[in-house]
């Protein structure tokens, strides 16, 4: 019952991360910016909350 509901929430939260990395990070290290995707690709939901903590709320 809440596998397609995870499976849309992990999807959002990968493309979440990597949207904004991709436009509004341009003062992002290359690294981190590789750190930050490889990271959404395996954890995608909690990738998308921790770098709403750590990055968007600077």
């Amino acid at each position: 019952m809440f596998g397609p509901i995870w499976w849309i929430l992990g999807i959002a939260g990968f493309l979440y991360v990597l949207i904004d990395i991709l436009t509004n990070q341009k003062k992002m290290e290359t690294s981190t910016k590789v750190i930050w995707i490889v990271c959404a690709v395996l954890f995608s939901i909690i990738t998308a909350i921790v770098y709403y903590f750590v990055v968007k709320r600077k």
